[in-house]
Order: structure tokens, then sequence, then C-alpha cells
């Protein structure tokens, strides 16, 4: 079994969650594979730049995890921060995201595409009440 790991942010601006609807077509929050030597939240900042051209800043020291299979034999941890949009122009990375989108809070689990991201939105609303 092959263990995988990415991180990236929940981030939140005015009343709204950041999402990415990647160019295979699924819908889901910035993240990806860290670099040498970075640390889970350096990672998700970075990721959230590069996907989005956004800059955040995390908001809690707490973490989020959803784990999945992507593909036989290998299990991936996504490791994901709250975080709020600090500076930047929307502009998605050309290489894998089609699009930026800021979703209501209350609609943003309806367009999220997988079931284990919803559930951590579910998680993240729920500590927020």
């Amino acid at each position: 079994m092959i263990k995988d790991k990415s991180c990236g942010c929940i981030v939140f601006n005015n009343g709204k969650i950041l999402l990415v609807k990647h160019k295979k077509g699924h819908i889901g929050f910035p993240k990806g594979h860290p670099e040498e030597n970075e640390t889970e939240m350096e990672t998700a900042k970075r990721e959230v730049k590069e996907e989005t051209n956004i800059d955040v800043e995390i908001i809690s020291n707490k973490c989020y995890k959803e784990t999945y299979c992507p593909e036989e034999g290998v299990v991936k941890d996504v490791i994901y921060f709250l975080a709020r949009k600090v500076s930047g122009n929307d502009k998605p990375q050309e290489e894998e995201v089609a699009q930026i989108m800021w979703v209501d809070v209350e609609k943003a689990i309806d367009e999220i595409t997988f079931e284990e991201s919803k559930q951590v939105l579910r998680e993240v609303l729920k500590d927020l009440d």
C-alpha cells in the first residue's frame, strides 16, 4: 500500500468559501503535495497561491483530514487548514485549474464533488457554529 499526502486550505472571504474546479472536472478545495522540508501549513499556503494566485493567512492551528483511495493500492491523506484571503487577484493555474469559484458557505457542500471533502466542510461548519 502506497501512502500519499497533500495539504490545502479551506479559504473564507466575506461569507464565501473558495473552491476550485479542476481540469479533470471535479470541484474541491485547493491542495497539493509538500515540497522538501516544507511544513503542512507552508504547503497549504503555497498550494493555494499556486492554484489560485491568492495569498492566505491560516486562522486556526486545528487541521481537518480526509482520507481516500485515488487509485488501487494508494491511500491518500489530505490535511486542510482554515484560512482567510489576505490579497491577490483570482487567477487559475493553467495546468490544473479550470475555474476559481467563491461560493456561499451554505451552498458549498452542494458544489463539492467528493463525499470526503463534503464531510470535511460539514465538520468545519459544525466547529464554527
